[in-house]
């Protein structure tokens, strides 16, 4: 036996599937750590108290709903809906999510913010990969 054979690991082909459910998992953790760090922002959770923040309606709240909502269904549908129909939504989904996040980021820029802009580009880095393993998809 040589010492090649000895150290090689085993490999294996990863599902399409699976790689757009773990880049939109993936993406929803960085967008629960981002919320959450914030709340070590000064001054943060007086906004929050006093109702002075970015999500100060129920309209607004809404909207933050429906745009969090969808990366996490993203996760589910990824892996049931028929291969044609999943590989369009990442691929427009991946677009859309990746806009809003590099917008985003360069809206950011303050040094007590730093970290969400971090976050917001991992998480535009996530959601090209998913369009780019939409368009990528093996055919039969």
């Amino acid at each position: 036996m040589s010492l090649a054979n000895t150290t090689a690991f085993e490999e294996f082909k990863v599902n399409t599937r699976i790689k757009l459910a773990a880049l939109w998992t993936a993406v929803m953790f960085c967008y629960i750590y981002g919320d959450y760090f914030s709340l070590y922002v000064p001054a943060k959770i007086n906004g929050f108290i006093s109702g002075d923040n970015l999500l100060n309606s129920p309209v607004k709240l809404l909207a933050a709903a429906i745009l969090t909502a969808v990366p996490s269904l993203m996760i589910l549908l990824s892996l049931v809906l028929p291969p044609a129909l999943a590989r369009w939504m990442n691929f427009i989904f991946g677009i859309f999510y990746t806009a809003i996040m590099l917008l985003i980021a360069f809206t950011t820029l303050a040094p007590w913010w730093s970290f969400y802009v971090f976050l917001a580009l991992l998480e535009a880095v996530l959601t090209s990969m998913a369009v780019w393993y939409a368009i990528k998809w093996p055919r039969k």
